[in-house]
């Protein structure tokens, strides 16, 4: 996020907004994801997330430091997990990846929320001149819904420990699941590193702006505009 503006020519009102998205993602997009994963858990009978105290949207009781610097910097991170015991599942396999499904499936909703948001609100400023003010929020709330959608696509990566690779592993055999699983660990200081090299920048942008463009193209239906083709 930050690092994305220097030596970009971007003005301070830009950057400004990045910061004040960022942070709004932060203190409610993070909570509202590690949530929504407590919340599924344990409707489908896992009081482990009760018992840690994580059903709450309260900042504190989610947050961590390295993804939420993550955020700050790249735009993208990560909260501190919430504890989920498969064994009380019915169908374990199923319901940990409908569990894995609510995070992201939460932050596609945030951000199909703001996007109607900021369409509503650029239809009602596009006939006349955009103020500063206005156009400092438009950006604002379309950097929230951005870093929403990158969420939700770096959470889809199918390997351990993102949400992706516990949907994916629902359709493994048990023994392959538990082989990959031993090496979560390496296989995360692996995409760690691959994020610093920038390696994912090209699959997760493409990933992301597509989901960006149809969002906001849904969003805006009532309205008949499309804020993404007027930022992009």
């Amino acid at each position: 996020m930050i690092l994305s503006f220097i030596g970009g020519g971007f003005d301070i009102w830009q950057v400004l907004a990045a910061l004040l998205s960022a942070a709004a993602v932060i203190f409610l997009t993070l909570p509202v994801h590690e949530f929504a994963h407590g919340f599924i858990a344990d409707k489908l009978g896992d009081p482990t997330p009760r018992r840690q105290g994580r059903l709450t949207l309260n900042p504190l009781a989610h947050l961590d430091p390295i993804g939420s610097l993550g955020i700050l910097l790249f735009g993208i991170g990560w909260a501190k997990p919430v504890g989920i015991n498969a064994r009380y599942f019915r169908n374990p396999k199923r319901d940990m990846a409908l569990t894995a499904l609510a995070g992201p499936v939460s932050n596609v909703i945030m951000a199909f929320i703001v996007l109607f948001l900021t369409n509503l609100v650029f239809f009602f400023a596009k006939d006349g001149e955009i103020g500063s003010v206005t156009a400092f929020i438009i950006i604002a709330m379309y950097y929230i819904a951005n870093i929403n959608v990158y969420l939700a696509v770096f959470n889809f990566i199918p390997v351990p420990p993102f949400d992706g690779s516990r949907v994916l592993f629902a359709f493994l055999p048990t023994r392959y699941y538990f082989a990959i699983m031993r090496y979560e660990r390496y296989i995360f200081i692996g995409i760690l590193i691959l994020l610093y090299t920038r390696v994912l920048d090209y699959p997760l942008s493409v990933a992301s702006n597509y989901i960006m463009s149809r969002l906001s193209y849904l969003s805006g239906l009532p309205f008949g505009v499309s804020v993404f083709n007027h930022i992009i």
